[in-house]
């Protein structure tokens, strides 16, 4: 006898087994309990979630003969459940749209629609892939599904209900089915395995889940193919061997080489994660689930592992964004580009360029921040010699004031991100390459690689190694709060030099016109 398939064999057969659609299975039990029963219906969803398999359960609903009426509880043991069951049932038609997309074939459906059924109470009409249906198709069909004959029902499945023509789906109950999530299905194939009396471990199945992308069709698949290639056992390294998987420490241990900067890191990771013989869109999809991960925990604090809590609290919101949006870009032109290889060595890349540290690494000291340190060490504290190196090694005072931390900050070239944190910071003290900055309390604190960056720079600038530490107090004249005063003088004495000028008085006099403040910006 040939082998049936798991996802042939534990179809469901009612309603009761369905998983991940109860808000569609209880729409049809309760328009099944009320007599409600609507005369067409769209089940959309996308591949392997029910819609099939529910249009078949509703047919048994309707027709079973174990009672008067129909029952949202079919029996699955009279005729006319096990003929549905079977495919054999003269009552219940299905239909591929997709391979009778042919008005003439529509016109024979229609012109059978007048007969009684047989056997049931209801000649259902099942059409698979509806959306398939030529435009004529859909014209011909519009009269019967608006007044059918009452005996008829007539169920449409898709997976693009948007191709389906507004004038049928007015005449239409529709329901959407949703993916089936990870939990849900990681635990139907659990109740599966021990079923079959497979050897398995959770990790396993939680691999299957996660691959299925939501449909349980495609997830029964897999663990057909896992437990062939197991040899009848689940195990996690067999598992991941046939799927792709990447271990996801590698891909922390990445992720975390990014946020670092560091280069070569990155890519001897990649070397290794490259000897598991993954899919790289595999890969790149990884990459964007652990940065989502990041950047949910980010917000919402709760994410059980250790790795992602220590990631989002090791970069800020903006960069993490950053590195999101440079994935996933990728990602959507992967399929274009001639090398799969090359398209993610390109995309890891590109998050390396937009990272701060990884420019400090490999750039030089700006001439306009070389002038910025010696306009700091040159005032009777130091002496800087072009061929002496600074020594800093006693207690000398760099910062002697906020003016000092102010000529550092906006002369020293960072990142914006960095920038963003520090620019609303002020000048307490500076001892023994101890430096303390004044924050609001509501400032949020500095995430370590904006935190790195900024020791980085001071390193360079300094030649020396700084303990930063902040103080929660009242900010007085930070770069910021500078900024937006010298912008507003700025702006100020730009609408008085423009108000003042007897030029444009006169003209203004003249055309009986007045001048819109809105528009008024200070030349730079």
């Amino acid at each position: 006898m040939s082998y049936e398939v798991l996802a042939r064999k534990y179809r469901p057969i009612n309603f009761q087994e369905v998983i991940g659609q109860d808000h569609v299975i209880n729409v049809l039990i309760n328009s099944i309990d009320q007599e409600k029963i609507h005369h067409a219906y769209i089940f959309s969803g996308t591949r392997g979630v029910g819609k099939t398999t529910i249009a078949r359960i509703l047919a048994k609903c309707l027709n079973c003969e174990s009672s008067s009426m129909p029952t949202p509880k079919p029996c699955n043991e009279c005729s006319n459940t096990k003929e549905i069951s079977e495919g054999r049932s003269v009552d219940f038609l299905e239909i591929d749209a997709a391979s009778n997309t042919q008005v003439e074939k529509i016109r024979e459906l229609i012109e059978t629609v007048q007969y009684k059924p047989a056997k049931g109470r209801f000649k259902i009409y099942l059409i698979d892939e509806v959306h398939m249906l030529s435009t004529s198709s859909f014209n011909a069909l519009l009269k019967t599904l608006e007044e059918p004959p009452r005996h008829v029902i007539f169920i449409f499945a898709t997976t693009n209900p948007e191709k389906i023509p507004k004038t049928v789906q007015s005449r239409c109950l529709q329901l959407n089915l949703k993916t089936v999530n990870d939990e849900l299905l990681t635990q139907h194939l659990k109740e599966i395995v021990e079923k079959e009396k497979i050897n398995y471990d959770e990790e396993s199945l939680a691999l299957i889940a996660n691959s299925s992308n939501g449909s349980v069709r495609d997830g029964l698949t897999l663990l057909d193919q896992a437990i062939a290639y197991g040899d009848g056992k689940l195990i996690e390294d067999d598992v991941k061997a046939l799927l792709g998987t990447i271990d996801n420490s590698l891909l922390i241990d990445l992720i975390n080489a990014v946020i670092d900067g560091d280069g070569k890191n990155v890519f001897d990771l990649l070397s290794k994660i490259e000897e598991l013989s993954p899919e790289y869109d595999a890969i790149l999809k990884d990459i964007i689930s652990v940065l989502h991960q990041i950047a949910l925990h980010q917000i919402t604090e709760n994410s059980e592992s250790e790795a992602i809590r220590n990631l989002s609290s090791k970069t800020d919101k903006e960069f993490c964004q950053l590195l999101y949006e440079i994935a996933m870009n990728a990602f959507s032109k992967f399929s274009l580009h001639p090398n799969p290889k090359e398209a993610l060595e390109i995309c890891l890349l590109r998050m390396l360029t937009f990272n701060p540290l990884q420019k400090l690494n490999e750039g030089n000291v700006q001439k306009k921040e070389d002038n910025t340190k010696k306009k700091i060490l040159n005032k009777g504290k130091l002496e800087i010699s072009k061929s002496k190196k600074t020594d800093l090694s006693q207690n000398q005072e760099i910062f002697q004031n906020n003016k000092d931390w102010l000529s550092f900050f906006n002369d020293t070239k960072m990142s914006p991100f960095a920038r963003n944190y520090f620019s609303n910071m002020c000048f307490k003290s500076y001892d023994n390459n101890k430096l303390i900055l004044i924050k609001e309390a509501e400032a949020a604190d500095v995430p370590e690689n904006i935190l790195l960056e900024f020791k980085s720079i001071l390193k360079k600038f300094f030649d020396n190694e700084f303990e930063i530490l902040f103080e929660v107090g009242n900010v007085i004249s930070s770069p910021a709060s500078i900024n937006d005063n010298k912008n507003k003088e700025d702006q100020d004495n730009a609408e008085k030099s423009l108000y003042e000028d007897q030029d444009i008085k006169d003209f203004i006099k003249k055309v009986n016109g007045k001048i819109k403040t809105e528009t008024i910006k200070p030349l730079k």
